[in-house]
Formats: C-alpha cells, structure tokens, sequence
C-alpha cells in the first residue's frame, strides 16, 4: 500500500534525529493548522468533499498523539 504525501512528511518529521521533541511538535501543529485551513477552504468552495484531508489530520494527530503532545485545543470536541 502505497504512502500519502503527508504520511511520509510526518514520518520524516518524527523520524529526523536533528529535530528536539518540541520542534517536532512545533512543525506537526503548524501542518495541522494548514491542513485545516485547508479543510475549511474547501468546506467553502467546491472541492471535493473526499480530498483526503480528514486522513491527513487523522495521520498528523496520530503523531501528536504518539509524541504525548496535548492535541486538544479550547474549544475542541473531545472524541
């Protein structure tokens, strides 16, 4: 099965022995907020509504996750 753009950037990120934890966090959170602006977009336009964007968010919150980095924001629905 072959990997998505975004999963190979979030293996790279989680992989790279340069980067501290922190900055690791640091780069996931900011593609996560692209990747929701993203969504949000498109939510408002025409695009697809199965671009594969909830899978990107899906594979970038994983890493927050298995980085222990506290995903929820004020305001988020808890799952």
């Amino acid at each position: 099965m072959p990997i998505t753009a975004m999963e190979k950037t979030v293996r790279d990120i989680l992989l790279d022995n340069h980067m501290r934890k922190s900055s690791k966090i640091d780069r996931l959170r900011e593609l996560r907020d692209e990747a929701r602006g993203i969504q949000r977009a498109g939510s408002e336009s025409s695009m697809s509504a199965d671009d594969g964007l909830q899978d990107d968010l899906r594979v970038i919150e994983k890493a927050l996750h298995d980085l222990n980095a506290d995903i929820h924001e004020k305001g988020a629905a808890t799952l």
